[in-house]
């Protein structure tokens, strides 16, 4: 489903991509085209020069080598290392069976072995078809071109590396045979989750050699390298197995393969095999998102949440996704030191007090995952970077952990009244002490005790989560207004079915993250500054020089004042209203408690002068769980957590709001930084959500 079309910031534009993709293809045909003919323009002929020296400086072990990446905690310590498995499992061409070449060449380089290493009628034909159809439909890579990108050249999208990436192609069909380049190729592959290489890919995912693989299997791992984040099996399987079909399909139509083989290889049901030694845990896939996006940042790539239409979107995918598996290719082959904010000892107490609150929860999957899970994200709100990050209670199980702190997106609850209506309300004139009606809404939603109080201050229907209040002030605010701040804080998953009432009160189609909720409130906290949350403090290259180093520039979403207040406002929530139950005992904090319709998500998400920490609990199929409100569970591990990661610190208030006569308006924009502290609040739940809320609203 498309995102709502609300501004242009930061659009590329597919048309603009279109014509420089079309433009690129032909600007390509004309500089070879001029160079061969005799002309030798400066500029190509230095590119010509550049990639001579790039295959003929560099001998056949290129192709077998990589380096090692490292990733550091935030003590200095080896948090992670990544390091691909091509060296350890490169197999020599004869080693290697026919079938997977036979993948390869059928769906990726048809005239393999007819062209020179480029297929100038494929870029022609290429080129044709995007000017007709308006859109890229087909590519005019080589297997031998790619060989040369993924070898020898950086992600650059310029005409310069197109040429040079067709020169050096020439080049290797030069030096070597058809079938080493094809070895180099297979041998080089990234096939998804640190696997480079046939070899490693066949081990990886089935757990034995890519000799004693079936057609099936093998036309399977052959459709990840197209894309790997995409067709990635352990996160978009039904992806993989689409295109292994389209393989296996192209196979026989190039009578690679019989029709017996065909059948038999189509009707075979695929089965992974991780390997129980092979696991990550949650900081370590954390830091390689948050790694593999800072080099895409450095590039200059502009991270997007808003689009015009679904071809732009699907554009904007397109091209996120073919620079982030170049990306994360790079994070096992070239050596980067990687630093972060990581606190190993805040991400133990962290995991321990997800694993104590849910320990009676112990019905598991097939696969052994537990049904219940959770997740939860800690900011450090002096410098606005993560320090811990849990994805879920299984952090040492085998194969791949989904991530569910960032990677799950869920129905938030009355956790996201303070970022859309609560203080942007603030920032219109109202008021902690502004009077407000909790009476019973035509078409709204219910309370979760069935009662209206009447006339009662905003500071009261904040701390006791009431839906009509914020309903009504969602409607006088209007949806276009109130979800502008969460886009602006990059959610990236508002919907055009979320310009809707019910989104007051946690209605999201899609819903959020823990990471994108902690991030909210943190800006809250941090006098209404957002910093985009992320663990990386610096990249260095192979040699120790600095290459990646963000600025954690801020972006003044809420006006401070306003913050402040809000801050006010939810600190009531752990004194006398829904939090009042997990308070932190001798430290200030503020938070708010959510739970969505029917008890399918619980959440909790507060903050102190020093921390911010937002806790999911749920199902990852959502079903109801009476006992799960935003003060029960997520409460209990947001209190364990914080507890623990504040002893022995100073008790910090928060800092005051200035108080306006009525009617007059905020206009407070300083940027010193205000201390803020969580609030819980959620005792009871909104289950009785407005009759078009079909299953998120919550207290």
């Amino acid at each position: 489903m498309s995102k709502k079309k609300r501004k242009k910031k930061k659009h590329t534009g597919l048309k603009i991509f279109l014509g420089f993709q079309i433009f690129l293809i032909l600007l390509v045909l004309a500089g070879i085209a001029y160079y061969y003919v005799g002309g030798y323009a400066k500029t190509i002929a230095q590119l010509h020069q550049d990639a001579l020296d790039c295959v003929y400086g560099a001998s056949s072990d290129i192709f077998e080598d990589n380096q090692t990446s490292v990733i550091y905690d935030a003590s200095g310590d080896v948090l992670s290392t990544l390091v691909g498995t091509e060296d350890k499992y490169y197999l020599s061409y004869e080693e290697i069976p026919s079938y997977v070449y036979s993948a390869f060449i059928s769906v990726e380089d048809r005239k393999f072995y007819k062209h020179p290493g480029v297929d100038f009628q494929a870029i022609i034909r290429a080129a044709y078809a995007a000017l007709r159809n308006g859109e890229v439909t087909q590519g005019a890579s080589t297997i031998t071109q790619q060989l040369a990108k993924m070898t020898f050249l950086s992600s650059e999208k310029t005409w310069e590396r197109k040429v040079e990436e067709i020169f050096i192609a020439l080049e290797l069909e030069r030096i070597y045979s058809k079938n080493k380049i094809l070895e180099f190729y297979v041998n080089n592959c990234y096939f998804a989750n640190g696997n480079y290489g046939i070899e490693a890919a066949a081990r990886g995912y089935f757990d034995k050699s890519v000799s004693e693989l079936s057609i099936s299997e093998i036309a399977f791992l052959c459709a990840i390298p197209n894309s790997p984040s995409y067709y990635d099996p352990l996160t978009n399987f039904d992806n993989t197995i689409t295109r292994r079909n389209k393989i296996l399909a192209a196979m026989l139509d190039q009578k690679y393969i019989s029709s017996t083989d065909y059948a038999v290889a189509i009707s075979t049901d695929i089965v992974l095999n991780i390997p129980e030694t092979k696991h990550h845990d949650y900081q370590e896939t954390y830091s390689w998102y948050c790694a593999v996006r800072a080099l895409m940042a450095n590039d200059g790539f502009e991270f997007r949440n808003v689009f015009e239409n679904e071809g732009d979107e699907a554009a904007y995918n397109e091209e996120y996704s073919a620079l982030y598996d170049e990306y994360q290719q790079k994070l096992y082959t070239e050596g980067y030191r990687i630093y972060t904010s990581l606190d190993t000892k805040a991400q133990k107490a962290l995991q321990k007090s997800v694993k104590s609150a849910l320990k009676s929860y112990t019905e598991t999957t097939e696969d052994g995952i537990y049904t219940l899970q959770a997740s939860a994200v800690c900011i450090d709100n002096t410098t606005g970077k993560v320090i811990s990050i849990v994805g879920g209670r299984n952090p040492d199980s085998a194969g791949y952990s989904l991530n569910r702190a960032y990677q799950s997106f869920r129905q938030p609850g009355s956790t996201i009244k303070p970022l859309i209506v609560y203080t942007p309300a603030l920032e219109t004139g109202y008021t902690p002490d502004t009077m407000v009606n909790d009476i019973e809404v035509e078409d709204g939603p219910s309370n979760s005790d069935g009662r209206y109080l009447g006339s009662i201050t905003l500071r009261d229907a904040v701390a006791y989560s009431r839906n009509t209040v914020a309903w009504q002030i969602f409607d006088e605010l209007t949806p276009e207004v109130g979800l502008q701040y969460i886009l602006n804080m990059g959610f990236s998953h508002i919907e055009d079915d979320d310009y809707r009432l019910t989104s007051s009160i946690g209605g999201l189609t899609t819903g959020v993250s823990s990471l994108e909720m902690a991030g909210g409130y943190a800006a809250i906290a941090n006098d209404g500054r957002f910093r985009e949350p992320t663990c990386i403090l610096k990249i260095c290259d192979s040699s120790g020089e600095v290459i990646v180093e963000p600025d954690q520039s801020e972006e003044q979403i809420y006006k401070a004042n306003a913050a402040r207040m809000m801050t006010s406002m939810l600190q009531s929530v752990m004194e006398y209203g829904t939090g009042k139950s997990i308070t932190l005992s001798g430290y200030d904090c503020a938070g708010k408690t959510g739970t969505s319709n029917d008890n399918k998500d619980g959440w909790f998400v507060g903050y102190t002068y020093y921390y911010t920490t937002a806790v999911w609990v749920g199902y990852d199929t959502p079903k109801s769980l009476a006992a799960l409100q935003g003060a029960s569970y997520p409460g209990e591990i947001w209190n364990s957590f914080m507890t623990k990661i504040h002893d022995g610190l100073t008790n910090i208030p928060f800092k005051d709001y200035i108080s306006y006569d009525s009617g007059e308006e905020d206009t407070d924009s300083q940027n010193t930084k205000e201390n803020t502290e969580d609030e819980t609040g959620d005792n009871s739940n909104d289950n009785n959500a407005a009759s078009e809320s079909s299953d998120a609203t919550e207290q």
